[in-house]
């Protein structure tokens, strides 16, 4: 991976599922299904990072059809999301509440990312 931002982003979501699996997989019953939702929900924040960091390297390179090029990914995007989410719901292999909260990593981590690059900055000049 080249890009950094995208980089920490990535830990970030890593970073908040961990968290996550590590503090509530205790509160629920069904503990199997809600650390395979949380998880498949961050691998879908960190897929729907990489499209995102992709889609914008590959549309500012023609600057007249970025913002159609980027709008058109991120309906995509949404979709394949919403997609995802209603075959979870459907088919109840694993907690939809916990797929939910592991995409919510990608929020999580973009508030975060000044932070974690500050940490991995500092990181790196020892």
């Amino acid at each position: 991976m080249k890009n950094e931002t995208l980089q920490e982003m990535i830990i970030g979501i890593a970073a908040f599922a961990l968290l996550c699996q590590v503090s509530i997989v205790w509160l629920v019953s069904d503990r199997l299904g809600y650390s395979m939702g949380l998880w498949f929900g961050a691998l879908m924040a960190v897929l729907a990072a990489w499209h995102m960091w992709y889609t914008l390297d590959k549309a500012l390179d023609d600057e007249e059809s970025a913002p159609r090029a980027i709008q058109k990914s991120s309906i995509l995007r949404y979709a394949v999301i919403v997609v995802l989410l209603g075959i979870v719901m459907i088919t109840g292999i694993v907690n939809p509440l916990a797929v939910f909260l592991g995409l919510m990593g990608l929020k999580v981590s973009a508030y975060l990312q000044p932070f974690t690059h500050r940490l991995r900055s500092s990181k790196e000049k020892q």
